[in-house]
């Protein structure tokens, strides 16, 4: 197996004495883990960071042997590490993908919403310019993995319009009238994730997080991987203070 690929760097786990296997998100195989050499030295610690834009070479002499990976940097977003907001929400969109996807099935769609995500957190001058996204690529990876939301028409009316909450238990949206005699059972469905795009307030976005964030830990974040969701808790608590709501 040999292959060279555009990566987005999701983890890095040490390895031995001075290497570490990295995980890597790629637009046709989709996560790879490989084992790089020297990475935990001087030259390659910056290369490696979470959310940096990589080119890769894999190589293997059997499809079960871990693979190694040469590893250039395209593009850092090490700096932005140094801000709070956007070094949490690089930190919980790479981890999970880390943890979430099964090795080495494509996701295509899935890595083209995660840079456009990553760079949309370089580019906003703050979160609430792609708060909203974050929501979007949780949603989307729930739908990849067989999971997603139907919140196109009412679970109890069949009704397309006026839909305003979600079932916490079939995932289905519910209409207003519907949903009014169940007021705090039911799950928020924000405008943006309703009608698939558009603008979202803050208080849509921390409503939007407690919709994905409901399905995240019920289906896929099970056992041992229930504790990546401290780096979400540092995300969502951040953007709460951001918005003034903390």
């Amino acid at each position: 197996m040999r292959f060279s690929t555009p990566a987005i760097v999701c983890a890095l786990r040490s390895h031995g004495e001075h290497g570490a296997v990295v995980r890597l998100m790629t637009p046709e195989h989709g996560l790879q883990a490989a084992y790089v050499r020297g990475a935990r030295g001087r030259r390659m610690r910056p290369v490696l960071i979470a959310g940096n834009f990589v080119q890769a070479s894999l190589s293997a002499r059997t499809d079960t042997q871990l693979p190694q990976a040469a590893v250039e940097l395209v593009h850092s977003r090490g700096p932005l590490l140094a801000e709070p907001l956007p070094a949490a929400a690089i930190e919980w969109v790479t981890v999970l993908t880390a943890t979430a996807l099964p090795e080495g099935q494509p996701y295509p769609r899935l890595y083209e919403v995660l840079d456009g995500l990553l760079a949309a957190v370089e580019a906003a001058p703050s979160a609430g310019g792609w708060g909203a996204a974050v929501v979007r690529y949780e949603l989307l990876l729930l739908a990849e993995l067989g999971f997603g939301l139907d919140l196109d028409r009412c679970a109890v009316t069949g009704a397309a319009s006026d839909l305003v909450a979600v079932s916490p238990k079939s995932g289905r949206a519910v209409s207003a009238a519907e949903a009014e005699p169940y007021a705090g059972k039911l799950l928020p469905l924000p405008g943006f994730v309703r009608d698939g795009g558009g603008e979202a307030s803050w208080g849509e976005i921390l409503d939007g997080l407690t919709l994905t964030g409901h399905f995240l830990e019920r289906d896929l974040l099970t056992d041992r991987s229930r504790s990546i969701l401290e780096a979400r808790g540092r995300l969502v608590e951040r953007l709460r203070r951001a918005a003034g709501l903390a």
